[in-house]
């Protein structure tokens, strides 16, 4: 019995034990930190195996930026080298509006620098509350970022960026033209060279906090490259000098502007390309409205009588006339049908080369209507009149010439300059066609290296060609209405014109423009030069008056310059005594 009473405690013991309470919610503790343990690794073989890529794809997103290595635009410069648009380099601020909140002096600070209100500041952040990129201004001096970056502002970042520079300012703006504030071409040969001057931007990936502060760089994605120079074919010593006479000129005569072209007849480059008034380019606030127009390219005008050198070309071609044939004009007016034809006077019997000199539009006309229509309008056409000289300049009109007339009258006022429109630079370009006897050499606005290379059209016979530079010649003498245009040492061939302006009414009689054409030196062309005038006040509105002695200025000191030796000496020592 005691046996049997021993063997029983033990069980009820044993099983008393087995259900302790306390043991198992030991055990129940245990076996949950030991489900939590394999949960936070089996979370951590995710994270490191199996989501890898995932994540760190999230973390460098939120820290690794892809960034841009900014370049240099190509330089331009003139036929010496001469800067004429360079590229600064510059900052642009920035803020991350989700950080920014600077103390008040701090503030204050900042505005001071960026030249805007701390008000303004703090508006421009409150506006992107959810962007982590806005600019606050663009186009600082280095000088001043550094002062900005000194503050050490969270949430504030600065761009390093370049800004386009013109030296020359005013002299060449219409021609050389600006850019955007992303420094992009927007007008004039920045924009038609575009390709070759915007550099290649680079990329680089860099490391950055959550503020948006660079930190350090980790890899270059691809390598910035600046964009080509350009040398130009204008001489920036003629283009400034040319630039002050036609500003005088404008206030001189009250004009409402001035155009010069200047072409060296030898390679067909622009040696000048010059309007008033001008524009800064350098201010942002000028760069709009007429003053940014390249008149010797956009601007069409009715040539008046600066075309009668072609027209008496024409027919010298025709080979009906010779520079001796005489036209006689009495009594200085002449009617075409029920139109009157005059002259300023009764200048009777003249040469061809008198028609030219004294500018007789009766003599024009007989000698015009004495030539098929088609003669003159082909003549002028070969010339390259009413079409496009092909320069690659944005906005180059093309002008108009009409076909050959059946009336007699237009026949005859084309002859003389009306009825047709041209640019300066078609003009000009005419004219330099007869000064290289009669081969039309294409016009370049860049310079060009080998002179050599150069290759033309013959658009006219040499022997026309030379004889209509040659009766030019007698528009410069005391006689002639271009004597104001001579210039001392050297032999000129030339021609004035006077034409009326086109109101609302048709011609206007108190609106004229004054044009003058010429060639110089004759015996050795060099260049070939026009000068326009729009709308000078009317008591001098003459193109011998008005423009006669710009071009002799300029020219002259062109010619100096170029170190172009005289070819009329025996006139130079006349002068002199």
């Amino acid at each position: 019995m005691t046996k049997t009473f021993t063997r029983k405690e033990s069980f009820l013991n044993s099983s008393a034990s087995r259900w302790d309470p306390k043991a198992w919610r030991l055990m129940l503790v245990c076996f949950f930190f030991l489900l939590f343990t394999l949960l936070i690794i089996s979370r951590l073989i995710q994270l490191h195996i199996s989501h890898t890529s995932f994540l760190q794809a999230q973390g460098n997103a939120r820290t690794l930026r892809v960034v841009d290595i900014p370049s240099y635009r190509g330089m331009i410069t003139d036929r010496r080298g001469t800067p004429l648009a360079i590229s600064s380099p510059v900052h642009a601020a920035w803020i991350n509006p989700q950080h920014f909140n600077p103390e008040k002096e701090a503030l204050i600070q900042l505005s001071a620098l960026l030249g805007m209100s701390p008000e303004a500041l703090i508006e421009k952040a409150t506006q992107h509350p959810n962007r982590v990129f806005v600019y606050l201004k663009r186009g600082i001096p280095p000088d001043v970022a550094q002062k900005i970056k000194d503050l050490n502002i969270a949430g504030i970042g600065l761009k390093r960026e370049f800004r386009r520079y013109y030296p020359t300012g005013m002299q060449s703006a219409q021609l050389i033209g600006f850019t955007d504030i992303d420094d992009q071409g927007q007008t004039g040969l920045e924009l038609t060279f575009e390709e070759q001057l915007k550099p290649i931007i680079g990329k680089k990936r860099v490391l950055e906090d959550r503020t948006g502060r660079h930190v350090q760089d980790i890899e270059q994605l691809q390598t910035p490259h600046s964009g080509q120079d350009i040398a130009l074919s204008i001489d920036v010593r003629i283009q400034g000098f040319a630039y002050r006479e036609l500003e005088n000129a404008l206030e001189r005569y009250g004009a409402k502007s001035a155009t010069l072209v200047m072409l060296d007849v030898q390679t067909g480059e622009v040696i000048a390309m010059v309007t008033a008034p001008s524009f800064n380019p350098n201010n942002r606030q000028e760069c709009h409205g007429a003053s940014t127009r390249n008149r010797a390219l956009t601007d069409l005008i009715e040539p008046g009588s600066t075309i009668k050198a072609f027209s008496i070309a024409s027919a010298l071609e025709s080979r009906l006339f010779t520079p001796e044939t005489l036209i006689d004009t009495n009594p200085g007016s002449f009617y075409i049908g029920h139109h009157l034809v005059r002259d300023h006077h009764n200048y009777g019997v003249l040469s061809l080369k008198e028609i030219l000199s004294k500018s007789s539009n009766v003599g024009i006309s007989k000698v015009t209507l004495a030539v098929p229509p088609e003669q003159l309008i082909n003549t002028f056409r070969k010339l390259g009149l009413g079409d496009s000289t092909s320069t690659p300049f944005p906005g180059e009109r093309h002008g108009m010439l009409p076909a050959p007339p059946k009336n007699p009258f237009i026949h005859a006022t084309i002859a003389f300059g009306y009825g047709l429109a041209v640019t300066p630079l078609q003009l000009v370009h005419a004219y330099a066609t007869l000064a290289t006897n009669g081969e039309m050499r294409p016009i370049s606005l860049l310079k060009i290296h080998d002179p050599s290379s150069v290759k033309g059209e013959q658009v006219l016979p040499p022997d026309v060609a030379k004889s209509t530079l040659t009766m030019l010649t007698e528009v410069l003498t005391t006689q002639g209405t271009g004597s104001r245009g001579n210039i001392p040492g050297y032999k000129t061939a030339g021609k004035t014109g006077t034409t009326r302006v086109v109101g609302p009414n048709g011609y206007d009689p108190n609106r004229h423009i004054g044009l003058f054409a010429g060639i110089t030196p004759v015996d050795n062309p060099r260049l070939a030069t026009i000068v326009v005038v729009e709308e000078p006040n009317e008591a001098n509105y003459y193109g011998g008056l008005v423009a006669a002695p710009i071009y002799k200025n300029v020219v002259s000191k062109a010619l100096h310059i170029l170190n172009v030796p005289p070819d009329n000496t025996a006139l130079a020592k006349n002068n002199s005594l």
